[in-house]
Order: C-alpha cells, then structure tokens, then sequence
C-alpha cells in the first residue's frame, strides 16, 4: 500500500505540470469514485474475515464458496456501479459541486477510472483471501509489478514521451486502467494456479447460496454503509473545497494525497488484525482474539507517532515537488500536511479499531454509528462554518476533520470495551456446529 500511494502520488506531481486545474480535476474525480470502490471494497473485508475463520477451522469447501459468491457479487455491482460515471462523466461532475474548468478536465479521467473500478474491486476480494491464508505477500508483489509500471504508463501519456500520444489527464486514466486489468490478472493466477488457496466452487444449490450471501453480507452491508458514511464525508469536503476555488481543492488534494502514503504505513495492522483475530475466533480461542486485538491497536499507536512525524517533514519537499501549482497552493498543503501529521495517530487508531477490531468482533453497528456521527454531525457542519464563513478557508476544513477524527476516536474506544470475545466465538461455533 505504501509502495502504491508513494507511486501514485508521483503520478499526481506528473499531472502537477499542468497546474492546479488538472490536480483538482483528478483528485475530484477520484473522491467520487473512491467512493464506490471503498463501499464496495467491503466485501473484500467481509471475505477477509470469513476466510480466516473457515480457514482457523480447516473448512476448505467454505473458502471456496465464499470467494466465489464474494466475486460475483462484486463484479456485478462494480458494473452497475460504474454506469453513470462511463456514460456521463462531465455532468456527473458538473452535476456534484465541480468547477466548469474541472469538469471539463476530469471528465474523461473519470469515465476510464469508472471501467478499473471493476477488476479493482474484484482484485479486492483476491486480496482478502490471500492475507486471510498466509499469502499475504502475494497481493505485494501484484502491486510490485503494476504500480510502477502504472507510473511509466502515465508519464508517457500524460507528457506525450516519445511516440506515444499527449493525453494530458486523460493519459493517468488510461494508466490505471491498464494497470488494474494486469493487477487483476496476477492475483487469479495466484490464486488459482500457484498458490492454490481456494478452488473455483460455486455454491451448488439456493440453500447453499444462501449460507455463503447472508454471512457474507451481513459483515459486508454494515460495513459498506460506514465506508460510505466515511468516503461519502471525504467528498463531500472536495465539494465544501470547491466553493472556496480551484486552488483550495488542490491543496486539499496534495495533503490528502501525501497523509495517505504515511498512513498506509501503518495499515498492514489493520489486515493483520482481520486475520489473526478472525482465526483465533476459527480456532475458538476467545482469549487469544482478545490478546491479538489489544497487540496490534497498541502497535498503531507506535506506527502513527513514527509516521506521523515524516508526514510533517514530508511538507517541506511540496515547492519542490509542485512548483507550477503556485505558491497559494504550496502554502495551503503544507499546512494541510502539518495538521494532519501531528493528528495522524488518531487516524490511524481509528482505521484499526473501525476496519479491524470491530468488525472482528461483530461490531458492525458501532462502526457505521461512529463514522456517521462523526462526519454527518460534527466534521462537515464544521468544515462549512469554518471554510466558508470564517477566515481560515480551507485550513477550517483542514482542523473540522481533525475533530471529527478525535470524536470518532471516542465512539470506537467506548464500543470496542463492549465486546466480548467470549460471545463471539460461541457464535462461531454454533454456526458450524
């Protein structure tokens, strides 16, 4: 994940060349889409979690079924979801809070990303099957392999290198879409052909059928409605950004984007923390998920201090790495970075108890209400007041969703002492008894 952010943030500097526009016009479109892949990215989780019990049970038959219907499901609601975006991008945008000029600019850049959003949410189900069983090297070293060559792709398209075309945005579209279909590729023959960790099995009857969907989306419909509580917030501070101008939404976009590579440093926990617990729940060892949840939170407090502190230096390389954006933008998103530096332990205590702990333990509503709350009642209401009628513009933005990190923070510690580990696995166990 590091290795993807740190690339793809490179490839944001590339488009940098074209100036502010072209970074807010990317950024916006890939907020909207974000949106439908993190949802949707649910069923990986979902899976991640399902896996590692069948898994910690020694039930190979399951493994299967349950990455087979996950697939399914997946693909056909990426499909539907990317209708919209491929057949009307500009006014979709327009439509959503987007300037004339970013429109216009992003609008093809969305219509290719809407078509990768397909192989990368099934990518994501792959994903969670492999880190659920042991493989969790394997989905890094798909991302080895594409990410780099996502950044070459999009240098020559973007900048027209040699004989391939000058593309503009449009050329970092094609980047990803290209790279996702590769991505996707690797990890079947992984799946399937080296590492043989689930076979292709479809559920043989509707009563089998149902035994796979209803755990599958009874994990994954709470937690697709908190990632779309929380990318849903995420947008809409994109579109508060906007009213303030193109420059503001760019800024937004940089610190957004170099927050994101420091704290993916630390969500290795997060996955480890779906799997180790999920199969100590498959191994009814209540006492062992409860050791694992309480080692790998406090782990993240260690990683977001450390990460933390290189996100604040990382602000001193911006002029550097952005200098046709103009000194206004420079200046907001090394404020940005700051902010969100000195904040970042508490994101990333969040991601672990929010994506981690609490799904783990059947605590699905306690995620959906402390993003909900958070974002709906406290960050966005915020960031209006502070953005747009306040003299701090887009540094208002900035610190509401640090509040509203630090109230979610709050809501997650009270529920994740509510769980018992004990009740957990005896559902567990009643469930395949």
């Amino acid at each position: 994940m590091v290795l993807t952010l740190v690339l793809n943030f490179i490839s944001q500097v590339i488009v940098g060349v074209l100036g502010a526009t072209a970074i807010a016009a990317v950024g916006f479109a890939n907020s909207l889409i974000f949106i439908v892949v993190i949802v949707l990215g649910a069923l990986g989780v979902s899976v991640s979690i399902l896996v590692a019990r069948a898994f910690g049970g020694q039930r190979r038959s399951d493994m299967s079924h349950t990455v087979a219907v996950a697939l399914v499901g997946a693909g056909s609601l990426a499909l539907i979801g990317a209708l919209v975006p491929l057949l009307y991008p500009q006014q979709l945008l327009s439509l959503l809070g987007a300037s004339p000029t970013v429109a216009a600019a992003g609008a093809e850049y969305l219509r290719l990303n809407a078509i990768a959003m397909i192989p990368t949410v099934i990518a994501a189900v792959y994903s969670g099957a492999m880190r659920s069983t042991g493989y969790a090297r394997s989905p890094m070293i798909a991302t080895f392999i594409t990410v780099p060559l996502n950044t070459a792709i999009a240098y020559c398209l973007v900048l027209g290198v040699g004989p391939f075309p000058e593309l503009e945005v449009a050329g970092a579209g094609w980047a990803v879409l290209i790279t996702s279909v590769l991505k996707l590729l690797i990890l079947i023959v992984l799946t399937y052909a080296v590492h043989r960790i689930v076979d292709w099995q479809l559920p043989d009857g509707l009563a089998e059928w149902r035994a796979i969907l209803v755990p599958l989306f009874v994990l994954a419909i709470p937690l697709g409605l908190t990632e779309l509580l929380w990318s849903t917030g995420t947008f809409l501070y994109n579109v508060i950004a906007q009213q303030l101008g193109d420059e503001p939404l760019a800024a937004i976009q940089i610190a957004s984007t170099m927050e994101g590579i420091f704290v993916v440093g630390s969500i290795g926990l997060m996955s480890a923390t779906t799997a180790l617990v999920g199969q100590s729940v498959g191994l009814h060892d209540a006492p062992e998920a409860a050791r694992w949840a309480r080692v790998l939170t406090r782990a993240g407090v260690y990683t977001g201090l450390v990460f933390g502190a290189l996100l604040v230096l990382s602000a001193l390389a911006i002029p550097v790495l952005f200098k046709n954006a103009g000194h206004t933008v420079q200046v907001l998103a090394m404020i940005g970075i700051v902010i969100n530096g000195l904040s970042q332990v508490v994101k990333v205590r969040n991601m672990i108890l929010g994506a981690g702990v609490m799904p783990s333990g059947g605590d699905v509503r306690g995620v959906v209400l402390g993003d909900g709350v958070s974002a709906f009642f406290v960050g966005l209401p915020l960031a209006i007041i502070l953005g747009l009628f306040t003299p701090l513009g887009v540094v208002g933005l900035f610190l509401a969703r640090v509040i509203e990190e630090c109230v979610k923070l709050v809501i997650f510690t009270i529920r994740t002492r509510r769980i018992s580990w004990e009740a957990v696995v005896m559902r567990e166990t009643a469930a395949h008894a």
